[in-house]
């Protein structure tokens, strides 16, 4: 049915890759390409003879829009899915723009280089401005709105599990649950175990930048930022259990804000162990979060990216890693006059996740709806041009195949609020 070029070939995309192999009916060509091409290769031996969905591969420097224009031209895609990383959002857009085709990724813009004179005078404006200090925002993205409407293409943001999926999750409690909704609580457990004393779950340097961050949260029209970590809360999560959980900053509460009518506070909440957490605060306190280039030994290097070689991969992390993750929105609200609460959530199995598609849950848990979101696009059930993120659209097709493709979700009409 379509044809699509799928840009990255990490942990996330191996899983999103898997996914399009399985549903060969809709991604009847696939092409991977990746700064690494031998690891396309690999992923492209290991499916083949499974699948209907033939697959090629390609090499690209995803920074570079002339390579992917290049590319893009010569594929001749369908869609593109950025399954790279967040630097490289804004090329991959420019790339589509150029060459008239549909667009979407799993993690809004943040930039690579925070010096950048131009970044980061619009930076503190922004701070000043919004009321956060997190690098990342959708205000970049959302600048291309304009130019995708102009060009009848659709590009959609954030399709994975937060974002993507809480957003579906809000939209679908709108839609079907609640006249209005009044607060929203983002809870993401991951209850998994890897043996390891410290590794992340996915990109490190990603990963450190976020949860080492002010966190903050929307509350009565307007940003409250915190320090780091300084909120911590506990809740009993179904077949996880208790785990400690703290408030951090993270990107839907931003297009949240603007797109659920009348919401009085939206908060997001991660758990880590004790152990995680005291690794995080010794690395920091030692410079090695450090984003600033640094000379040693006549050569620059950039401390968060030397200890992201140091430390295991996420993408080897699944054969080791047991245990489940709960992830989830917490709504109060109103429903026919009457007040209202609601828990929306999956839980997802990290053993399960391994055995189907070679990954642990938190790569299975983005990959899945990264094909959800392209799937949504090619067959049109998600067709509108513009910049959109995933709470834009009918939340039912989409929430109909997380049940499908291994994402089941359920509703507690009970649960226990967080305070």
């Amino acid at each position: 049915m379509a044809k699509v070029l799928i840009i990255g070939c990490g942990g996330v995309a191996s899983v999103a890759i898997h996914k399009c192999c399985q549903n060969s009916e809709v991604f009847e060509e696939i092409c991977i390409a990746s700064r690494t091409k031998s690891k396309c290769d690999a992923l492209k031996e290991k499916l083949e003879g499974t699948t209907k969905t033939k697959i090629t591969t390609r090499q690209v420097d995803a920074d570079k829009v002339d390579e992917l224009i290049a590319l893009i031209n010569d594929v001749k895609p369908d869609l593109v899915m950025n399954i790279a990383l967040p630097y490289q959002d804004l090329t991959i857009m420019d790339a589509c723009l150029a060459c008239g085709v549909n667009y979407m990724d799993t993690a809004n813009y943040e930039p690579e280089d925070l010096n950048d004179p131009e970044w980061r005078a619009r930076y503190e404006k922004r701070c000043e401005e919004a009321g956060f200090s997190a690098y990342f925002d959708y205000s970049y993205q959302w600048d291309y709105r304009e130019k995708f409407e102009k060009a009848g293409l659709t590009a959609l943001l954030g399709s994975g599990f937060d974002p993507g999926v809480t957003q579906a999750y809000c939209a679908y409690a709108q839609k079907h649950l609640f006249d209005q909704i009044d607060t929203i609580d983002i809870l993401d457990c991951n209850g998994g175990d890897h043996g390891y004393p410290f590794a992340t779950n996915f990109n490190p340097e990603i990963n450190l930048r976020e949860v080492s961050a002010p966190g903050s949260y929307w509350e009565n029209g307007h940003w409250v930022e915190i320090p780091a970590m300084s909120i911590k809360r506990e809740y009993d999560f179904d077949q996880v259990g208790h785990k400690d959980m703290y408030l951090l900053h993270h990107e839907e509460i931003e297009s949240l804000a603007q797109t659920i009518p009348g919401v009085q506070r939206i908060r997001f909440f991660m758990t880590f162990g004790q152990s995680y957490l005291t690794h995080m605060k010794c690395l920091e306190n030692v410079g090695m979060l450090s984003t600033e280039p640094m000379m040693f030994e006549g050569h620059e290097i950039v401390p968060i990216q030397f200890l992201k070689a140091l430390l295991p991969d996420p993408a080897t992390l699944g054969p080791r890693t047991v245990g489940k993750t709960n992830i989830g929105c917490i709504f109060t609200g109103k429903k026919d006059g009457k007040e209202k609460t609601a828990y929306i959530y999956n839980v997802c199995d990290h053993q399960e996740c391994y055995k189907e598609v070679g990954s642990q849950a938190i790569s299975y848990t983005t990959g899945v709806p990264a094909m959800i979101g392209a799937m949504m696009l090619l067959t049109g059930k998600w067709n509108k041009p513009g910049v959109y993120t995933v709470e834009e659209f009918d939340p039912d097709p989409y929430m109909e195949a997380l049940n499908k493709w291994g994402l089941p979700w359920q509703i507690n009409d009970n649960p226990v609020l967080v305070d």
